[in-house]
């Protein structure tokens, strides 16, 4: 597990009027209303990791193969799952001086305390609220192929039937944060959906509003008696604290993969709603020969076809049924399930506007501040959490678009030129103004290998046809601009001082160090926050100070949701634990 860490940012700022102090508040109080569904309050003893921290074994043996991830019966037997409190991670500091840091050579940090606070937020990231009755999933192909698809737990894992549960307690885990050291804002980095849908969003947004919440979907099985199909009432987000939204993949591709209309003749838009079981061909084993495009969406319409599945919500362990290749006994034809219209894919314009329905603040998340010039589904813009601080955060969609023409995984970094025209005239006119920036984005840059499904987009062609594809600004790619020319970009804007991002499910800082020794203010750093989906099941919060020789510290600690035992979030923990 990465640490906790504080680092700086070499960098000049003036400062407008004066700082807000932080208040203290009162403890909540959960009461459970005899005409509601019931909640599922935290932990009363919430700390973050530089407190306490989650350990448990790292390796048990026998170890079972990973296409056995479904056998949620035997976790118990192999001691999976198992967790207590260990000791805290430290926060480590991060000056990483010159020549290999972005600070000053010989740089020493100042004494405490720091002049002034200037900010104080928490990102949540990748939190795949998922819809695991949905007839067009791919769990099949992830029993099916193990070697390339066994890992990926946006296909399958038993955590799967509790996001919306896990959603709810980091939730109140930042309430409760808040009223020990008030956030300015919170912002999610985006994979909100799983895959797209509407009562996935529907359920991710009603659970930040406080409203009760239907985690099922269809036949709605089990919504009686089996834990994580129950109604329950959220608690919501605390309604002093703006919440901002960015895109991520997921929201806008059939599982983060592949544009929904791009082929018609696919049918990926009527599967969402369709009352049979999707059947599609594997489709998620590489072809390397085809490099860097590893995968093709055409490949659906390949054959043997697999019979994908779903979840059997009137089993406690949530049992895959439904699921096989077609023309084997059992499967001569397509399975069914009961169609639920709530299952829609959204387009991105349809996406945005559920933000616009909501309790909590501001309406619209964010999206309300798009400028309305912009295309219809433009999800960038920024800005001020403080009026009297210059410091502001752009939000900006750095996935891929529907019509790139890419045909492979869409989980690549990448802007269009209307994007990069609107990022740099962000950053000029923060540059202009003075402000401190932050960019938040969901995809991170520079920390993947080239062809990696989650690095910067080089175009479906340009590895085959142009040497030096990954440099070079004439490569025939449809990415606006190369990673080098992005880098380039940033660093050129002394005032940046990091990119904040989610997308890998990991919790990294990197430094980007200046080019020039003599600038070290052209050096940046990229957090990335991890998922509350996989573990850790973390979120981060971030402190901003302006030290007493005008630099800048950035002081970040990983937070674990403070589930109660015997909840579903708890079960959650444990399962994602043993995957």
């Amino acid at each position: 597990m990465k640490p906790s860490h504080e680092f700086k940012k070499f960098c000049l700022v003036i400062l407008m009027g004066t700082l807000i102090i932080s208040l203290w508040g009162c403890s909540t109080c959960f009461v459970k209303n005899q005409n509601q569904p019931a909640s599922y309050p935290i932990d009363s003893n919430v700390q973050t990791t530089a407190e306490r921290m989650i350990a448990f074994p790292f390796t048990q043996t026998p170890k079972p193969p990973v296409d056995r991830l479904s056998r949620v019966s035997e976790y118990d037997n192999y001691g999976y799952g198992a967790w207590t409190f260990g000791a805290p991670l430290p926060v480590e500091s991060r000056n990483d001086s010159a020549p290999s840091g972005i600070m000053p050579a010989g740089y020493a940090v100042p004494a405490l305390p720091p002049k002034a606070k200037l900010l104080n937020f928490f990102t949540i990231s990748d939190i795949h609220i998922t819809d695991k009755e949905a007839p067009n999933q791919l769990i099949y192909l992830q029993q099916l192929n193990p070697t390339y698809a066994g890992q990926n737990t946006s296909i399958y894992s038993p955590i799967m039937m509790y996001t919306t549960h896990v959603l709810d307690a980091a939730i109140q885990t930042a309430n409760a944060l808040h009223r020990e050291k008030a956030f300015d804002f919170g912002i999610s980095l985006g994979d909100t959906c799983n895959s797209t849908q509407y009562n996935e969003l529907r359920w991710y947004i009603d659970v930040i509003d406080g409203k009760v919440i239907t985690p099922s979907s269809g036949a709605h099985l089990g919504a009686d008696t089996i834990d994580y199909q129950k109604p329950f009432k959220a608690a919501g987000l605390d309604k002093t604290i703006p919440f901002y939204q960015a895109l991520g993949n997921h929201d806008h591709f059939i599982i983060g993969s592949f544009p929904v209309d791009a082929d018609p003749s696919l049918g990926i838009r009527n599967s969402y709603t369709s009352g049979t079981v999707w059947a599609v061909a594997d489709i998620l084993s590489p072809n390397f020969a085809a490099f860097p495009v590893l995968f093709n969406m055409e490949n659906m319409k390949a054959t043997p076809k697999y019979y994908q599945g779903v979840i059997d919500g009137s089993t406690p362990l949530g049992k895959i049924i439904k699921a096989g290749k077609a023309g084997d006994p059992g499967f001569a034809s397509p399975p069914t399930v009961a169609a639920d219209p709530d299952r829609r894919s959204l387009t991105r314009t349809e996406w945005i506007s559920e933000y616009f329905k909501t309790t909590s603040n501001p309406v619209g998340h964010g999206f309300n501040l798009v400028d309305p010039t912009q295309p219809s589904g433009f999800a960038c813009y920024s800005f001020l959490p403080k009026s009297n601080i210059p410091l502001k955060i752009i939000v900006l969609d750095d996935t891929q678009s529907e019509t790139d023409g890419s045909k492979d995984i869409h989980g690549h970094g990448y802007l269009d030129a209307n994007r990069l025209a609107w990022l740099k005239a962000e950053l000029a006119a923060g540059q202009a103004a003075n402000q401190l920036m932050i960019i938040a984005a969901h995809i991170p840059i520079a920390v993947a290998k080239i062809g990696d499904e989650t690095e910067w987009w080089l175009g479906d062609r340009a590895a085959s046809t142009k040497p030096n594809w990954w440099i070079d600004s004439t490569a025939p790619t449809q990415n606006a601009i190369t990673l080098k020319e992005l880098v380039d970009t940033l660093q050129n804007t002394p005032n940046l001082l990091m990119w904040i991002s989610g997308h890998r499910h990991l919790n990294t800082v990197k430094a980007f160090v200046s080019p020039d020794p003599t600038k070290p203010e052209k050096g940046f750093w990229q957090v990335e926050t991890s998922s509350l989906h996989d573990f850790p099941q973390q979120f981060r919060t971030f402190e901003i100070y302006l030290n007493s020789d005008y630099t800048i510290s950035i002081k970040t600690i990983n937070i674990d949701p403070a589930v109660k035992a015997g909840t579903p979030a708890a079960t959650s923990r444990k399962y994602a634990i043993a995957a």
